[in-house]
């Protein structure tokens, strides 16, 4: 339509009025459960009975709910530090390196992404199983490792979290100029010095985003994790049992405490983004 046309007053709010009703489908869900971990009643929904902290105290009290929140933590941590190094190591192979059937690998380090997560926690854990079977019927070797439990949680979630890494690390690797390092080898600067003050520094935003990324999509992981969960179980997982057990407000507290810190993790994330050149 040409803007200098006149309008009638209904196209002219029509796109204000699909903006508000499509932020009201996105946070008004989680409006609700941030106002109702405040509700001074046993059940996590309307109607208001007054104002309450007392599910923060029963979620400070609550021995079961905080240890799988470290054991989230612990998770996510060991996944996002395999898939930033897997990645960017990936990142280097993919953009630095010419071979063949180089097309045909990068088609397969997405194909995770497109798998159903449950799909690929069945497969992990049928796979992983075998092994440990094999291993035992043969060599009489327990390999605990492989079999359901926190180390195959980690391995289940980096399987594809890292292709997210490795895409995240590529694209800031491709728009890097590589004559920077070529002037410092020139100046008689070794590989190792190189790659630490000129190329590393380069992809410090994409290293700490694919960072982020990778403990936020770890952490808030459940088809993969319940398919391979041991006896420690995850987060999510536990709010899963509670919820089918019966809803408290206490999970709206834990929720409301998770909203809010991933709001300050993102909106960190974007300041020091902002304040750094690209």
């Amino acid at each position: 339509m040409i803007p200098s046309l006149p309008r009638t007053t209904a196209w002219r709010t029509a796109p204000w009025l699909y903006a508000a009703a499509f932020f009201a489908f996105l946070f008004l869900p989680l409006a609700v459960v941030a106002v109702f971990a405040f509700n001074d009643a046993p059940y996590p929904a309307p109607p208001w009975r007054g104002f309450t902290l007392m599910w923060f105290g029963k979620l400070a009290r609550d021995a079961a709910l905080l240890h799988s929140l470290w054991t989230s933590t612990l998770v996510a941590a060991w996944v996002t530090l395999l898939s930033v190094a897997v990645g960017t190591a990936n990142a280097f192979l993919l953009e630095r390196t010419q071979f063949r059937g180089k097309a045909l690998l990068s088609l397969t380090m997405l194909a995770p992404l497109v798998i159903p997560g449950v799909i690929l926690g069945i497969s992990i854990l049928a796979f992983a199983s075998r092994i440990a079977q094999f291993a035992d019927d043969v060599f009489g070797w327990e390999l605990d490792v492989l079999r359901p439990g926190l180390p195959l949680v980690v391995l289940g979630q980096f399987s594809y979290i890292v292709a997210i890494a490795t895409l995240t690390i590529s694209a800031r690797l491709k728009r890097f100029d590589a004559t920077l390092e070529e002037a410092a080898y020139n100046l008689g600067a070794s590989r190792g010095a190189v790659l630490w003050t000129i190329t590393l520094p380069y992809l410090r935003p994409a290293l700490i985003g694919a960072a982020v990324i990778s403990f936020l999509m770890s952490f808030e992981n459940f088809n993969t994790t319940l398919m391979l969960v041991g006896a420690d179980a995850p987060l999510t997982v536990l709010m899963y049992g509670r919820m089918r057990e019966g809803a408290s407000p206490v999970l709206n507290a834990v929720s409301l405490f998770l909203m809010l810190a991933s709001a300050l993790l993102a909106i960190g994330l974007m300041r020091r983004g902002g304040s750094r050149p690209a």
